[in-house]
């Protein structure tokens, strides 16, 4: 993937502290999922563990490069969810992993230069990971670099994050992306962007996947229920079936765009007959329950008593 163009800022930021000799010895890396955190930290690391790097950029040709593309390079340590004795992949990040991690940077680097370590999703860690993290944030080794990335970072402590530096990665100018999605063909650039939220990497993928389709699906369930036409249960059942975290994401969005033409004395594109508090709540509720369906939850009672607040 070639170098996104809300990255040059912080890249040529971090770079420029390379070449001071400058680095810090932990980078946090946030902001909203789609903008390209984990392909930056990628072309990052790769430069930074290359031996032949120009402008930190990797070579992709020498005996590292090659390492580091095979997976088996002996300074380069990825950290995400493991398996538990049964086979099973975590849904967190453990204290066992950090500790093998501080293991593994006591000794010193193979190839003499830095040691590096991503930890992602950073924000999946539970509170004794976090903890076991902290020593080896307050007593880094010498040419080690820690890069968590986190979607989520409020999740994390703020013992973590205090010590860490922060690279946040924000939304583009609405222009700039969609000059971004046009150059790479993405159909109805507009009117993706509308749907992602104005974030051009969600924007392409959405588009790519039929997400607008959705989108309108969304929005006519939604005014069907409203002018009593719609089966609440018919419409959970298709939204769990299909991306129901993207519906929601879609059927939040239609109730801002509600509470709008409320607030302009203009019709609803939903004919809604909640007034805008209520349409506010019904937001975050919307929200709320798109966090609670990666939980224990059954998905379609959480479904069932949102819509049967909508009307």
């Amino acid at each position: 993937m070639s170098a996104l163009p809300w990255h040059a800022e912080h890249w040529a930021r971090l770079q420029a502290r390379r070449q001071r000799d400058a680095m810090p010895h932990a980078l946090l890396l946030v902001g909203p999922a789609g903008l390209g955190k984990r392909d930056f930290l990628q072309r990052f690391v790769r430069g930074l563990l290359c031996s032949q790097s120009v402008d930190g950029e990797a070579c992709g040709a020498c005996r590292s490069c090659l390492l580091f593309a095979a997976g088996t390079h002996p300074d380069y340590v990825s950290l995400s969810f493991g398996l538990r004795k049964d086979g099973v992949q975590r849904s967190e990040i453990v204290v066992d992993q950090i500790r093998e991690l501080s293991a593994r940077l006591s000794m010193s680097s193979q190839f003499g230069g830095w040691q590096v370590v991503t930890i992602d999703p950073a924000d999946a860690m539970n509170a004794a990971a976090a903890n076991a993290l902290l020593k080896t944030l307050e007593e880094p080794s010498a040419q080690t670099l820690l890069l968590l990335v986190a979607d989520a970072p409020w999740r994390l402590p703020q013992t973590i994050r205090s010590r860490c530096q922060r690279i946040e990665f924000v939304l583009p100018a609405p222009a700039d992306a969609l000059a971004w999605l046009q150059a790479e063909g993405v159909k109805d650039a507009p009117g993706a962007l509308a749907a992602a939220g104005g974030n051009p990497g969600l924007a392409r993928a959405w588009g790519e996947q039929g997400a607008l389709a959705r989108r309108q699906e969304v929005r006519k369930d939604l005014a069907a229920l409203a002018a009593g036409r719609g089966e609440a249960m018919e419409v959970v059942r298709r939204w769990l079936d299909n991306e129901p975290e993207q519906r929601l994401w879609f059927a939040a969005q239609a109730a801002a765009d509600e509470a709008k033409a409320q607030a302009a004395a203009c019709p609803g594109p939903l004919s809604s007959a909640l007034n805008s508090e209520a349409l506010g709540d019904w937001y975050m509720a919307a929200n709320r329950t798109r966090d609670a369906l990666r939980g224990p939850l059954r998905g379609d009672l959480l479904l069932l008593e949102l819509l049967a607040r909508w009307r």
